[in-house]
């Protein structure tokens, strides 16, 4: 596993790569595992590039190879959230009728917290039933940011 940080208009951001795919993202307020290896792949090369793109507003959808760790559960949630269109949002409920399972916004709710790659998978797309902005990893701010990139809100 290997990291590298850069230094974005959003801020400080740390990607890692395991076996030629991103399995995280931190943000500069994240605990980051001691046991990561600092490296410059050519994956979180790339994915820089397109995050830098993203935020400059000339990257709309992420082409790189995803990992993340988690349930299946967890990895259903976030396979929906891939499928949020850039520009647009949903909320808990839309996403826990759309996996199957109407009934489990808030078990939704807690695997978008736990979303190991938040941005290149759009959690901040995900907001609450009646419009407000939800938690957010790297903080509410950020989250109203990544909206305004995308021009929602």
């Amino acid at each position: 596993m290997y990291i590298f940080f850069y230094k974005l208009k959003i801020g400080k951001i740390g990607i890692v790569e395991k076996n030629g795919k991103v399995t995280n993202l931190y943000f500069s307020n994240d605990k980051i595992p001691k046991d990561i290896e600092v490296n410059e792949t050519p994956i979180l090369k790339e994915a820089a590039r397109q995050l830098n793109g993203y935020i400059e507003g000339t990257v709309k959808e992420f082409e790189l190879p995803l990992e993340p760790d988690g349930t299946i559960f967890m990895k259903k949630v976030w396979s929906s959230l891939c499928k949020i269109p850039y520009g647009e949002t949903r909320n808990y409920k839309e996403i826990a009728t759309e996996i199957g399972n109407h009934n489990a916004s808030r078990a939704v709710g807690l695997a978008n917290n736990r979303n190991p790659i938040p941005i290149f998978i759009p959690c901040h797309r995900v907001i609450g039933k009646n419009g407000s902005l939800t938690g957010y990893a790297g903080g509410l701010e950020l989250k109203k940011k990544l909206l305004e990139i995308e021009k929602i809100k």
